[in-house]
């Protein structure tokens, strides 16, 4: 994963460490690049270009009109509960409660109530 930039290996380091947390997390590899997956759903993973995160979401016209230049999607992504967030761009905090989202969608009950 070298091929990453600073800011890239920034943002994935704190996407571990906010779902180190969470029960049931594993990563592993998609294409090539980091995926997280609960419960052997993904949830997000770095998409392949290292400058976004694709991220499962239930509310993505919500987070795409609040600030579509951090939030958006491709047409690739139109019929999926999916969509991209500049990890240069992303609010910490935001990014975080998301990351905590996609989990909570992507959970077992089982694994919920763990939490």
């Amino acid at each position: 994963m070298s091929y990453f930039n600073e800011a890239t290996l920034q943002a994935l380091e704190f996407i571990r460490q906010n779902i180190n947390s969470l029960p049931g997390v594993t990563e592993k590899l998609l294409f090539e690049t980091p995926a997280f997956y609960v419960a052997k759903k993904i949830f997000a993973r770095i998409r392949e270009d290292g400058e976004n995160l694709v991220l499962y979401t239930e509310e993505r016209e919500l987070w795409m009109s609040k600030d579509p230049k951090t939030y958006f999607i491709t047409p690739h992504y139109e019929n999926y509960k999916y969509m991209l967030v500049n990890l240069e761009r992303v609010d910490p905090t935001e990014l975080k409660q998301l990351l905590k989202n996609a989990w909570l969608k992507r959970a077992t009950k089982t694994l919920i109530k763990q939490l």
